[in-house]
């Protein structure tokens, strides 16, 4: 039988900005176990003003002071936590995280933008934050600018919730060391795939033993490309069922890649600082699980790739971008 876990953000259970495969596990579970973790998000300098009437809850601001005394040291841009650990995993197997479960964490969160970053910073070269109130009963956020005007005449523009998490990742290689969670690599990570929401299914290669997954990067809405370098980011709960596939499991045992499967689709990814080259990884990995799947040859999959599979830019904003291909199920099989 199942157990399900639960681990709470604190300084001692959240690492900033860093995956590592030294990482000590705050927790370790068996294949097929449920984790529920509290995910944090933004660093102090986001925080909006006690004015502003926007509740920071109670344990973003004690992971703020743990970062401001140097308790919670910061390699890249994302509150992550974990990782939890999944016995028996080893290099070569596949971990399968599927999100049963994704919970609003705060009444609002931020959208930002900063010199030399995101997909047009010659055009945008200063820093520009907003705070965005949350309706959790509505699935709402509320901009503070567009068309719509509300009692007041104030502007207010009113987006449906659409949350996932835009951080998700095992750890990587032993060898690579630390690195940031700025840059999705082959151990999953920023991924900012929006297609990841309640109900779907990540699927990662292990690179070290136990896995060590984490979570973050809280997004309550994001277009594809994500391009002014933030989404909604927002606090989130997510639930997550960790279960291990041996070998990389019997339908698929060569993954390499991230890889994920929603009710509807199945997708691929390419991640790369080329977005070119990202779009021939997606393409490439969209073929070779069609060749497993369905039986077919490879040149034959190429055609039904472009007869068929709908390639969408992920994101241009974290230094390797990414392109996801989407494969209706039911298509082919």
């Amino acid at each position: 039988m199942s157990t399900t876990h639960h681990v709470k953000a604190t300084p001692e259970t959240v690492r900033f900005g860093a995956f590592d495969a030294q990482f000590a596990p705050v927790l370790t579970v068996a294949s097929g176990d449920t984790v529920v973790l509290q995910c944090v998000s933004g660093p102090p300098e986001v925080v909006p003003a006690a004015a502003s009437g926007l509740k920071v809850p109670a344990e973003l601001a004690v992971i703020h002071e743990a970062i401001a005394d140097g308790r919670l040291p910061r390699l890249g841009p994302h509150l992550l936590t974990g990782p939890v650990a999944v016995a028996g995993a080893e290099a070569g197997d596949c971990l399968r995280i599927d999100i049963e479960k994704i919970e609003l964490g705060a009444d609002w969160g931020y959208n930002h933008f900063r010199p030399l970053i995101g997909t047009l910073p010659e055009d945008f070269p200063y820093r520009r934050l907003i705070h965005i109130p949350v309706d959790r009963a509505a699935n709402t956020c509320r901009l503070p600018f567009g068309p719509e005007r509300d009692g007041n005449g104030e502007a207010a523009l009113t987006l449906p919730l659409s949350p996932f998490f835009g951080v998700m990742g095992v750890a990587p290689p032993v060898e690579w060391g630390p690195i940031s969670t700025k840059e999705p690599r082959a151990h999953g990570g920023n991924l900012d795939n929006k297609e990841l929401v309640e109900g779907s299914t990540l699927f990662l290669p292990v690179h070290t033993a136990g896995a060590l997954f984490s979570a973050g990067d809280g997004h309550g809405v994001q277009g594809d490309g994500e391009v002014c370098v933030t989404a909604l980011e927002m606090c989130l709960t997510g639930t997550f069922r960790l279960s291990l596939m041996k070998g990389g499991g019997a339908r698929d045992p060569a993954l390499r890649f991230p890889r994920a499967e929603t009710p509807t689709h199945f997708i691929s990814m390419g991640i790369h600082e080329d977005l070119d080259l990202a779009m021939k990884q997606a393409l490439r990995e969209m073929i070779a699980f069609i060749v497993a799947r369905a039986h077919i040859s490879a040149a034959e999959a190429y055609q039904f790739c472009s007869l068929a599979v709908d390639f969408h830019v992920t994101q241009t904003v974290n230094g390797e971008k990414g392109v996801h291909g989407l494969l209706r199920k039911g298509l082919l099989f």
